[in-house]
């Protein structure tokens, strides 16, 4: 079920089985939030900074209502905050990832636009123009670059035909791109380039199966991307049967595994010319990332031969731009990932972890390999992600979640001090920099609004707003207050918990509550924009969220404290936290209380109804409720082996106890079930 279909459901529900509250006093001419108005928001990501500095491209999303689809456009803002931001994509067909090519002077992206006329000409890709909802250019705006769409054919050079395709590595089939006026039944996302000194866009790759990720090498002459291949590609199968010698054979949002893997392919930005680099059938090949010198790709593969039976072995191999043998470059059993060259060439940092439970630390290996990596994080007790070199190599930065915020922090190279560097009640998130520059971007948010983009120094001085997204539906409504309080949970352990305040509170009523139980059990609530939350506030409903153990971003032993005792103490920490507002808070009516939650949230409301009558109603979406059910037919396989400290056989009874069925009798609390029929990560008949 998608995300809008989720909410309104879940909304649905509550205020059917919640005793109703009247709808919060609003403010002025201001109103409450409504459900519907999740369609007309627009949400910010993929913030990227050109070379200098100066200007950012950057992806807004909006939802079709009348097409039940979400569209993407690449939109263009100066840092410098002199020129209203610009759209520079405006095609019936969403685009998507911007890359700014080495020198500044073109972008690069995503976009699934068809070939028109039976492959022999485009349509339009992008072009100078402004939507409703999003701050629109002054006509005195025009150091802003612009520029035209082909409506005729590409260059011929842009389109290469299969025989031009060249496989340096055994078992790579040659026919993997489309050859020029053929048809394309299921347009899929190419690469398209856009010069920003003017003129038209043109696609510069043609690949079968389309782009999913991509990076510009240093020199500017090709593009390393990852795209799906396999026999499939080459000849039709004979057969709908469908083989499969893994664990694992369905994967959630994509469906059961065909017979397609992810592998690396180099393109030259000029002809279009691509050669497949890497191969294989049994894993996956992802995120390639550059050399400085323009010669050498990193990417993530388990090589293992187990990828898709439960092995976590990810690795970061080195291979020839050209194609040929790959060197592995990380050390650790466990899975590495997301690697980065330091600006000289000479190392590679990347993401690893020492123990399968363990939170991943910052490693630093020589790129020529064959020596071990250097731990340059010990003293770090969260989970970084999003790791960018800077300084001239001198750091590296992070983002990470900590104490329900979402902040960048730095760690230094050499002695491996950490530091942070924004700060406030807020999630910075989707940072990019520009180090020659000194500059950096990200989108960052609060429990008012939605994602802007801000720019700042490395040191996080002179923080300055770029957009203002949504500034017309901001103003016309009047939203609830959050509050975050801290109380004992079990053991005497220290639990965040965060109060929405009914919008138009007023002392002397009393308010219904809703308890809202995260997903995971490994994620966090927070400072963030909950749109849901919101609703309810504006129903008249307080709304209670938490960080019990298991949560990420309080360390590591926080979050492996759920260990072997789902619905043990992190149902304690949720339930003391219940009671904490409860007695912080006593405009909260104790007889009107509802609880809800999705995936683990959804498990946790169902062990909830089973093990108390606090609740007068509950809503449980996509929830587990019997572990050995569950155990084998998720995607995933036996994912539940280190929650619980074993296999099924191995640990049946523990299995049973933690699972809410075996509580059912217990359950007094009307409850409401949602479900998506195609849901592979918790299977249906959990339902």
């Amino acid at each position: 079920m998608r995300k809008p279909e989720r909410l309104a459901a879940a909304l649905t529900a509550l205020l059917l089985l919640a005793p109703l509250a009247r709808t919060g006093a609003q403010d002025g001419k201001r109103r409450g939030i409504t459900p519907e108005d999740y369609f007309a928001f627009e949400s910010l990501g993929d913030p990227r900074l050109a070379p200098d500095g100066k200007l950012v491209a950057y992806v807004v999303t909006t939802i079709d209502q009348r097409q039940n689809r979400r569209q993407s456009q690449i939109w263009l803002a100066a840092t410098d905050g002199s020129l209203a931001p610009r759209q520079l994509t405006t095609s019936p067909q969403s685009s998507s990832s911007p890359r700014w090519s080495p020198d500044g002077r073109a972008l690069a992206f995503l976009s699934a636009l068809p070939l028109a006329d039976g492959g022999n000409s485009t349509q339009q890709a992008a072009q100078q123009g402004t939507s409703q909802g999003t701050p629109t250019p002054s006509p005195a705006s025009p150091a802003l670059p612009s520029a035209t769409v082909p409506q005729t054919s590409p260059p011929t050079a842009s389109v290469t035909p299969a025989a031009n395709v060249t496989a340096t590595t055994p078992g790579v089939p040659s026919a993997l791109q489309t050859t020029a006026g053929a048809a394309e039944p299921t347009p899929r996302a190419q690469v398209w380039l856009l010069s920003l000194d003017g003129g038209e866009a043109r696609r510069v790759t043609n690949l079968k199966n389309g782009v999913n990720t991509f990076e510009w090498s240093p020199d500017g002459r090709r593009l390393v991307m990852t795209s799906r291949t396999g026999p499939s590609d080459a000849r039709a199968p004979s057969s709908d049967v469908r083989h499969y010698k893994h664990l694992s054979y369905k994967f959630n949002d994509t469906g059961w595994f065909d017979d397609k893997r992810s592998h690396v392919w180099v393109v030259d930005v000029a002809t279009g010319a691509g050669r497949q680099i890497t191969s294989g059938e049994d894993w996956n090949d992802t995120d390639p990332q550059w050399s400085p010198d323009s010669t050498r790709v990193a990417f993530v593969s388990d090589r293992t031969g187990h990828a898709f039976d439960e092995s976590r072995n990810t690795d970061v191999f080195v291979i020839d731009a050209n194609g040929g043998p790959i060197r592995k470059i990380s050390d650790h059993e466990e899975e590495d990932y997301s690697p980065r060259w330091s600006p000289d060439g000479k190392q590679i940092a990347f993401l690893g972890r020492l123990h399968e439970t363990d939170h991943p630390k910052i490693f630093l290996a020589p790129a020529s390999g064959g020596q071990p990596s250097r731990n340059v994080s010990p003293s770090l007790d969260l989970i970084p992600s999003n790791l960018t070199w800077a300084e001239g190599g001198r750091a590296l930065y992070f983002e990470t979640g900590v104490r329900g915020e979402q902040h960048l922090f730095r760690v230094d190279a050499g002695d491996g001090k950490i530091t942070q560097v924004t700060r406030g009640a807020r999630a910075v998130r989707s940072v990019d920099i520009a180090d020659r520059a000194r500059r950096m971007v990200y989108a960052s948010n609060d429990f008012k609004h939605l994602d802007d983009l801000y720019t700042a120094d490395l040191d996080g001085a002179g923080e300055r707003r770029l957009t203002n997204l949504n500034a017309r539906l901001w103003s016309q409504l009047q939203l609830a207050d959050v509050e975050r309080m801290t109380y004992k949970g079990a053991d005497g352990w220290d639990v965040d918990g965060f109060m929405v305040k009914p919008v138009g509170w007023q002392e002397g009523r009393k308010y219904p509550m809703i308890l809202s139980v995260h997903g995971g059990p490994a994620g966090q609530y927070g400072v963030d924009w909950f749109h849901e939350f919101q609703v309810y506030a504006a129903r008249g409903w307080a709304v209670f969220y938490c960080n019990p153990r298991g949560s990420t971003g309080y360390g590591q032993k926080f979050e492996r404290g759920i260990e072997g005792q789902w619905g043990g103490n992190d149902y304690t920490d949720i339930m003391n936290g219940v009671e904490a507002a409860l007695e912080k808070y006593p405009w909260v009516d104790r007889e009107r209380l509802g609880v809800t939650g999705g995936s683990y949230g959804g498990y946790m409301t169902n062990w909830i109804v089973g093990h108390t009558g606090l609740f007068k109603a509950a809503v449980t979406l996509r929830s587990v409720v019997d572990f050995i059910s569950d155990e084998g037919t998720r995607d995933g396989a036996y994912g539940h082996r280190e929650d619980f400290g074993g296999y099924l056989f191995d640990k049946f009874d523990t299995y049973w106890d933690r699972s809410p069925l075996k509580y059912a009798r217990n359950v007094k609390t009307p409850i409401l079930i949602l479900h998506s029929d195609n849901d592979y990560r918790v299977p249906l008949e959990q339902g």
